[in-house]
C-alpha cells in the first residue's frame, strides 16, 4: 500500500505539534541491532505518563523526529504495540514458543528475534498491524484531533442504506505505522527487506478485513433508515488472519546484487514449485529452533512445566508440547459459581462449588 500524496500533506500539517511525546522502545541492543517493535513492561504506562522522546533508548534519528513531531498520536502508537504483543501471546499460547517476554531487557523477547524466522516475521507483522489499528481507532473516536474520519473511500450508497457515522481511516493509520516502524529498515540487507515486507503485510491485514458496519434508525427499533460506515473488526480477527499467514509463511533465500550504491541483498522464494508470496504473505529465510529446551543463544525458554492438553493431538498436546519427555499430572481444587437461579426481578443468586481438575505439565 503506497502513501498517497494526500497522506503526505496530512503528515506535513502535523509538524505544528509540541516537542514532548510518549514513545516506545524499538529494541536496539548495543552489540547488534534488534529489529522489533516490542515494548517492555518498563514502558507499560506510556499512554498515561508522557516522557521526553530523547530519553528513550534505541530510537534512530527518523524515529526520534517522528516522536517529537507527532506527540498527539504517540500514545496510540504505544497502545498499538501493546495490543500486538498481547495478540501474539494469545495466538501462540499453546505452542512451544508462546511469545514470552523478558523483564529488564530492552529486547523484551530476548534473542528470539535476532534470527529471520517465522516467529520474527509474525511479531513484526502483528505489531505493525497493532500500531495502524490503534491509531486508526483513535482518529475515529476523537482521541486524536489531528486526524478524523475517512471521507475519501465511500462510493455510492447501497439499496436501503446511506452513508453515515464515522468511517475509520485505515490508510492514515497504516501511514503512521509505516513512517515510524519502517524508519529502522533502511539498510540494503536481507533482514531490512524481510522486516519491511512483513510490516506491510501486517498493515494490509486491516484493509483486507475492514467491513461495512450499519445501524438502524426508526421508531420501536424499525429499520426505516439505515446508516453505514467502514469499520475495523475486533483485533482478534486480525490476529487470527495473521496466524494463518504465519502457518503458510514463505521461505526465502538471500541474493546479493552489485548496484551503484554498493552490494544490495534481496529475497527470492526458495522453492519454485510453490506459489510465490504476495505482499500480504509473511516471509522468512532462517529456520526456527525447536524451542524444546532452554537455550540462551536462541532465546528459548523450553517447555518444562508448561501446561499441556492431554486429549489434544495438536501442538498443544502433551506429546508435542513436551517434546516427547512426558508429563506430570496433579489435581487442583477450584471454587466456582454453580446452581445459579434467576429471581424476578432482577438478580441472579449462585452457590459456590468446589471442583477438582487434573492439570498436566511437561516434564
Amino acid at each position: 500500500m503506497k502513501i498517497a500524496s494526500e497522506g503526505r500533506r496530512i503528515i506535513a500539517r502535523m509538524s505544528r505539534v509540541n516537542q514532548v511525546c510518549t514513545c516506545f522502545d524499538s529494541q536496539r541492543k548495543t552489540r547488534k541491532p534488534q529489529r522489533s517493535l516490542a515494548v517492555g513492561h518498563q514502558y507499560s504506562s506510556l499512554s498515561t505518563q508522557p516522557i521526553l522522546c530523547s530519553s528513550i533508548p534505541g530510537l534512530v534519528p527518523k524515529q526520534l523526529r517522528f516522536c517529537r513531531n507527532y506527540v498527539e498520536i504517540m500514545p496510540s502508537v504505544a497502545e498499538g504495540v501493546k495490543i500486538g504483543i498481547q495478540e501474539c501471546q494469545h495466538q501462540f499460547r499453546g505452542r512451544r514458543w508462546n511469545c514470552t517476554t523478558v523483564n529488564d531487557n530492552l529486547a523484551i523477547f530476548g534473542p528470539v528475534l535476532d534470527k529471520a524466522t517465522r516467529e520474527s516475521a509474525f511479531v513484526h507483522a502483528i505489531a505493525s498491524a497493532g500500531v495502524a489499528f490503534a491509531v486508526t481507532r483513535a482518529c475515529a473516536d476523537g482521541s486524536a484531533t489531528i486526524c478524523g474520519c475517512d471521507t475519501r473511500h465511500k462510493g455510492p450508497p447501497g439499496e436501503g442504506w446511506k452513508w453515515g457515522g464515522c468511517s475509520e481511516d485505515v490508510d492514515f493509520g497504516g501511514m503512521v505505522s509505516r513512517e515510524f516502524a519502517d524508519a529502522r529498515e533502511n539498510r540494503p540487507d536481507a533482514r531490512s527487506a524481510m522486516n519491511r515486507h512483513n510490516n506491510e503485510a501486517g498493515r494490509m491485514s486491516l484493509n483486507d478485513n475492514i467491513f461495512l458496519k450499519c445501524k438502524c434508525h426508526g421508531l420501536s427499533g424499525s429499520c426505516e433508515v439505515k446508516t453505514c460506515w467502514w469499520s475495523q473488526p475486533d483485533f482478534r480477527v486480525i490476529g487470527d488472519y495473521m496466524k494463518d499467514k504465519y502457518d503458510s509463511a514463505s521461505e526465502m533465500v538471500v541474493e546479493k546484487h552489485k548496484e551503484s550504491r554498493g552490494w544490495v541483498e534481496t529475497l527470492r522464494p526458495r522453492y519454485n514449485y510453490f506459489k510465490p508470496p504476495t505482499e500480504r504473505d509473511l516471509v522468512y529465510y532462517e529456520g526456527s529452533p525447536n524451542f524444546c529446551d532452554p537455550n540462551a543463544e536462541t532465546g528459548s525458554f523450553g517447555t518444562r512445566d508448561r501446561i499441556c492438553n492431554l486429549t489434544s493431538h495438536g501442538i498443544d498436546g502433551c506429546d508435542l508440547l513436551c517434546c516427547g519427555r512426558g508429563h506430570n499430572t496433579r489435581t487442583e481444587r477450584r471454587k466456582e459459581k454453580c446452581h445459579c437461579i434467576f429471581h424476578w426481578c432482577c438478580y441472579v443468586s449462585c452457590q459456590e462449588c468446589v471442583k477438582v481438575y487434573d492439570v498436566h505439565t511437561c516434564k
